[in-house]
């Protein structure tokens, strides 16, 4: 089924929408929800998206499917159009200058008194009750502006999901995942299914990004309401398909695949799942990620691949002022996965360059990157 979910217009003749596309029967066995492009000039998982619902489409016709699906391929039209000199900048509103995967809103805050009184012994019915509460809740609310009407449509149809899936990319790197800290176990299954070469885990990433708007809002509960027994109702998690440059059929249809052995496992498609495959490397706190700036301005060149184990000491990339003939070379001070690159190869000085994923917490604050 094909929704259209118009945003508020900011100006005149320049209304803009949202398309979900659904799967399955709501209300029957458990709810996914997926998006890709919410910084709109990552595209892998656009075109990952337009392969997984192709097959959804021949299941639902099967009558394989077992729970319901939700898919937006395309989460962020205002982004998509943000043209400049004929460069797309999709991850910042130009207006407000606001991240399009920052500032969503803290659902546990908004439901907390609405739930309090009527919060009881039974797990399950808390679960249906913080969700009956933050579906009326985010209905009720009206939206100031473009932005926060495309926030608050997204919000409202991913609040009841079971699991929550926002499909990003990074500049240049392996297929990483964000998660919760004590969701670990269910990043490790994604984990395998997906390739990941790192999954970072966090109780509070910092920023109020829109998966972790998912898991807050039960952990919170948890905090609130110590007496009332409260599951982590929903796996949420940031699925990073590679950089912005690995958009091919190949891949793509690849990792519809593996999405679809996900959901096989979760149960929501009928049928045997392959085994999960082992995680290339453990779960890793995101403050373990030791991130390496530039010194000065400067020529990039790399050193080291992405995907590889580096060790204490390990030089990952050399900065050169071609002017003065200044070389300056990053080395990682840790032993962990390099999973991620800046693709520029001009740097200004103090921009970040390279990302290894470390066991031991380095960094504190907010972990996440503008």
């Amino acid at each position: 089924m094909y929704q259209q979910h118009p945003l508020l217009a900011q100006s005149l003749g320049a209304q803009r929408e949202i398309v979900s596309l659904h799967f399955g029967q709501p209300g029957r066995g458990k709810k996914v929800y997926l998006q890709a492009g919410l910084h709109a000039d990552e595209h892998p998982g656009m075109l990952t998206l337009h392969y997984l619902k192709s097959r959804l489409q021949a299941l639902e016709g099967a009558g394989r499917l077992c729970g319901e699906i939700v898919l937006v391929p395309i989460a962020n039209p205002i982004g998509l159009g943000n043209f400049v000199l004929g460069r797309q900048l999709g991850r910042f509103e130009l207006s407000s200058r606001e991240n399009f995967n920052r500032h969503y809103l803290d659902l546990a805050e908004l439901i907390r008194e609405q739930v309090a009184a009527e919060l009881g012994a039974d797990a399950e019915a808390n679960v249906q009750l913080v969700r009956r509460c933050l579906r009326e809740r985010l209905h009720a609310l009206q939206p100031r502006t473009e932005l926060e009407s495309l926030r608050l449509t997204l919000m409202r149809l991913a609040c009841d999901a079971d699991v929550v899936l926002d499909v990003h990319c990074d500049s240049e790197a392996m297929v990483h995942l964000y998660v919760h800290s004590t969701q670990q176990a269910q990043g490790r299954v994604l984990a395998g299914y997906t390739g990941a070469h790192a999954t970072l885990h966090a109780t509070e990433q910092g920023g109020n990004s829109f998966d972790e708007a998912f898991t807050s809002v039960w952990y919170a509960l948890q905090q609130a309401f110590p007496q009332r027994p409260m599951p982590m109702a929903t796996f949420a998690a940031t699925v990073e398909l590679r950089g912005i440059n690995d958009v091919s059929h190949e891949l793509a249809s690849a990792d519809a695949e593996a999405l679809l052995a996900y959901l096989t496992h979760l149960g929501i498609i009928a049928g045997e799942a392959p085994p999960v495959p082992a995680p290339v490397c453990e779960p890793t706190p995101l403050s373990g990620v030791e991130v390496l700036n530039a010194p000065h301005a400067g020529l990039v060149a790399y050193r080291v691949a992405v995907g590889e184990w580096v060790e204490p000491g390990t030089a990952l990339a050399d900065v050169i002022n071609p002017l003065s003939g200044q070389v300056s070379t990053l080395c990682s001070s840790i032993a962990g996965m390099f999973y991620a690159r800046v693709i520029e190869r001009f740097t200004e000085a103090n921009t970040e360059l390279t990302f290894v994923a470390g066991r031991e917490p380095l960094r504190n604050g907010c972990l996440l990157g503008a």
